[in-house]
């Protein structure tokens, strides 16, 4: 009788086992139907609207307004170096040492073309198109591919190595769907966005997750500025200058970085804040340059062995560890050993965190600093000035400035000079080079103590002069005769 019963007991247990199991699975299937509902373009306005809502009980979030609204606006680019004659050196081998001066012999190769592929968000229905910079760096030809399969090609307006962005425009018969820019700062830890973009060289592909972290630096761009947004939806090779998208349908983040051990997705992706994004390509479009704001500090981020070590009262913050001489700090009278804890009336915890409202901000604007100077609370009016010390506009300076054309040295002229490189000064214009008094036949060997191979040295050395505090160029190089010379340029006159 007892076995019976246990028997029965048994059975009772396997049935109501079994129907926990299928009611789970109805559930999970009910939930799908509801999805693929709702993606057929019948959901109702409320659910358009809103960021997360309850559809029935299942409680998931709906995206494919987003989503709809996201792949149209997202791009891919296929950027193209062409091939080029290049001067190279070779490693040294006995021969050189024996016959030669040990350096290695030169010699001149044709490269081959190459070809990168990435993404990038329409801002405009004219067609201006962010992206990141690594996707067009040195391109000689742009070409973007709509997601109707329209194929255009595309200028470069402008290009930031500090934050890796690029703003690019096509030209297009009919106007452009395009994503509208949210507001990164709102954004909360734990809510939904889609990445949209191109991975693998797959179009329109959409990925979903959630907000891990913000204010991350990775430190990928070698002292730039860094202030990512960390999520979990999945960023691949291709995902380059792609949407990080809110559930409203709005453009939160660039797509940028991914960190895994592989190469390939391992669960983190990174993106640029609009915060950033918006400053940079609203600086780009009417400047052709950023017009960054400088503090004039060298820092950290308060470590609690660094609060242990300094005694400083907090664990939160920018310590600053070196005021640069007549930059905006030290002249409003922030000194060594500061605490920032507080910049324009938000909290700065982070070095990221400060430099993603410094991004914000232009040369001239005046910054309210709230820093900690003896473990007390003290508000310093900062005027913020560019990287060339003041306040003026930093102009998008090229090689047209220098008024002068130029070339590469010959074997001809290599031999007559008795010189491995140089570019030769063709013909000199109105410009720089003439205010100097540079002439015609002069042979630049080095600028800022770089080497001059080619055209694109040159380019080079005026670029990272010109966002620097010294934008000189020092030039040292031989006349026709024969004879040294030295001269000096100024990039702001």
């Amino acid at each position: 009788m007892k076995r019976v019963f246990r028997n029965l007991f048994f059975g009772a247990a396997v049935v109501v086992v079994s129907a926990v199991v299928a009611g789970a699975t109805a559930y999970a299937v009910s939930g799908t139907a509801v999805t693929a509902a709702n993606a057929s373009g019948e959901t109702p306005l409320i659910t358009r609207l809103a960021s997360f809502v309850p559809d029935g009980d299942n409680g998931y979030a709906d995206l494919t307004y987003a989503a709809e609204k996201s792949i149209h606006a997202v791009v891919h680019i296929k950027s193209t170096q062409n091939s080029k004659v290049k001067t190279v050196r070779r490693a040294p081998d006995i021969y050189d040492f024996i016959f030669g001066d040990g350096t290695g012999r030169e010699q001149t190769i044709r490269t081959q073309p190459r070809v990168g592929f990435g993404s990038g968000v329409i801002l405009s229905a004219d067609g201006y198109i962010v992206t990141n910079n690594h996707v067009i760096a040195d391109a000689d030809e742009i070409m973007v591919t709509l997601n109707d399969n329209r194929t255009l090609p595309a200028r470069l307006v402008g290009a930031d190595e500090n934050t890796d962005l690029a703003l690019i425009k096509v030209e297009s018969d009919s106007a452009l769907e395009f994503l509208p820019v949210g507001d990164s700062e709102s954004l909360k830890i734990g809510e939904w966005v889609l990445a949209v973009g191109n991975p693998f060289n797959l179009t329109s592909t959409v990925t979903a997750g959630i907000v891990s972290a913000k204010a991350r630096s990775l430190g990928v761009y070698n002292g730039g500025i860094e202030s990512f947004i960390q999520t979990d939806a999945a960023i691949n090779q291709g995902n380059s200058g792609g949407a990080l998208v809110n559930a409203r349908g709005e453009l939160v983040g660039v797509n940028s970085v991914l960190t895994s051990p592989t190469g390939s997705y391992a669960g983190y992706g990174f993106a640029i804040p609009t915060t950033i994004v918006t400053k940079v390509v609203a600086d780009l479009k009417e400047y052709g340059t950023v017009q960054r704001a400088v503090l004039g500090i060298m820092g950290a981020t308060v470590t609690a062995e660094l609060n242990e070590e300094k005694e400083l009262g907090t664990v939160d913050g920018v310590y600053v560890s070196e005021v640069l001489p007549d930059g905006a700090a030290q002249i409003a009278g922030i000194e060594e050993g500061d605490v920032i804890i507080g910049l324009n009336g938000k909290k700065v915890k982070s070095m990221a965190e400060m430099q993603e409202i410094l991004a914000g901000l232009l040369p001239g604007d005046v910054a309210k600093v709230k820093l900690l100077r003896s473990k007390k609370e003290k508000l310093i009016d900062v005027e913020l000035k560019n990287v060339q010390g003041n306040t003026s506009v930093v102009k998008n300076v090229d090689l047209e400035i220098l008024g002068a054309e130029f070339k590469k040295l010959d074997d001809k002229e290599k031999r007559q000079y008795n010189l491995s490189a140089g570019l030769k000064v063709t013909s000199v214009g109105k410009g720089l080079f003439a205010d100097a008094g540079i002439e015609k036949g002069f042979v630049l060997l080095k600028v800022n103590g770089a080497p001059m191979h080619d055209i694109d040295d040159l380019h080079k050395v005026i670029k990272k002069a010109n966002a620097s505090s010294e934008p000189v160029l020092f030039i040292s190089g031989v006349t026709p005769s024969g004879r040294k010379a030295y001269f000096s340029v100024e990039l702001t006159k």
